[in-house]
């Protein structure tokens, strides 16, 4: 009888073990990089409250998710360190080192992982698939802050922050294919529709540049500091905040015209989506993320550490992750 009773407990404890896994597995995360407090803040997607609160060594920024679903890296650029965080439970479960891992993305095919060095001005390009092994080192002048590749991963496209330019990488070579004035303090670097699209920052445009030899074709009017780009999840409209102004643009996916605008007061920088279409916003000089809905305009807000900059849910696939996000707190 005691056996038995001993067995059936095995079988409840073993059963609420796997309940408990399943539950941690199911928790709808939201990750938000503090790049003041040298950590990462985890809310509830659902409650909007923090769960945990996780250290990092000194200036978290931006995030890219692995492949493979199972970990969201964070770049802790003056720690040189890429933390790993499993994407269902938050935790943080190894670290590797990796120089100046300001911004910080994986190839669209998984082959290359590539990190904007923005204090030591360098583009390093690594192997993902080969423990992170450094295939190349490009010396970029100056403030290398946001990237891009092409759909194909042979070309990483990088701003050049300081310098007002853009430029592109060969990732199999690391060889500069050119480089290319776009204006002043350029940010975001999206690929769309076979163009690339830049926010530049020190301007109220964002830049239209043809991919094959860098040359400037259009130049999209909105509000003053365009910054950082980001794409719905349903790949019917396009975003960009505009810093400066504390304006969130929506552009139409093929004219690229202004179709609304959201006032959102507190320097949106970074933009991710919930499952229930709201638009989440790290707000960097508020101390908070903004909630906005992209029917009205309406907004709530949600208390962060210092100086919020990359987010990511672990509701989104890692496939749609656009990891050009954010400029530096001090540096930008």
């Amino acid at each position: 009888m005691i056996a038995g009773f001993s067995r059936c407990l095995s079988v409840s404890v073993a059963c609420i073990g796997l309940l408990a896994a399943h539950a941690a597995h199911a928790e709808r995360l939201a990750f938000v990089l503090n790049s003041a407090d040298a950590s990462i803040s985890e809310f509830n997607i659902d409650t909007q409250q923090e769960v945990r609160r996780v250290p990092v060594l000194r200036e978290p920024h931006h995030t890219a998710p692995s492949p493979d679903g199972k970990y969201l890296l964070v770049g802790d650029t003056s720690g040189n360190m890429v933390f790993f965080l499993d994407v269902a439970t938050g935790e943080r479960v190894k670290q590797i080192p990796i120089v100046d891992p300001y911004q910080i993305q994986f190839s669209p095919d998984g082959h290359y992982f590539s990190v904007a060095g923005i204090a030591r001005n360098q583009i390093d390009i690594y192997d993902a698939r080969d423990n992170f092994k450094l295939l190349h080192r490009v010396p970029a002048s100056a403030m290398p802050s946001h990237m891009n590749y092409s759909p194909d991963s042979s070309v990483v496209y990088v701003s050049l922050q300081d310098t007002g330019k853009l430029t592109a990488v060969e990732t199999a070579t690391g060889n500069v294919l050119w480089t290319t004035d776009v204006g002043s303090t350029p940010a975001g670097v999206l690929w769309h529709n076979d163009r690339l699209l830049v926010g530049v920052m020190g301007t109220n445009y964002v830049a239209v540049v043809d991919p094959t030899d860098g040359h400037l074709e259009r130049k999209v009017e909105m509000a003053p500091g365009p910054h950082n780009l980001f794409v719905s999840p349903d790949n019917k409209r396009l975003y960009v905040t505009c810093r400066v102004s504390g304006v969130i643009e929506q552009l139409d996916w093929n004219t690229l015209d202004i179709v609304k605008s959201f006032k959102v007061p507190g320097g949106p920088d970074d933009i991710v989506f919930a499952p229930d279409g709201k638009m989440w916003a790290t707000l960097r000089w508020r101390q908070h993320v903004a909630v906005i809905n992209t029917e009205d305009g309406t907004y709530t807000t949600i208390r962060t550490g210092r100086s919020p900059h990359g987010i990511w849910l672990n509701t989104n696939e890692p496939g749609v992750h656009v990891s050009m996000l954010g400029a530096p707190a001090r540096r930008g």
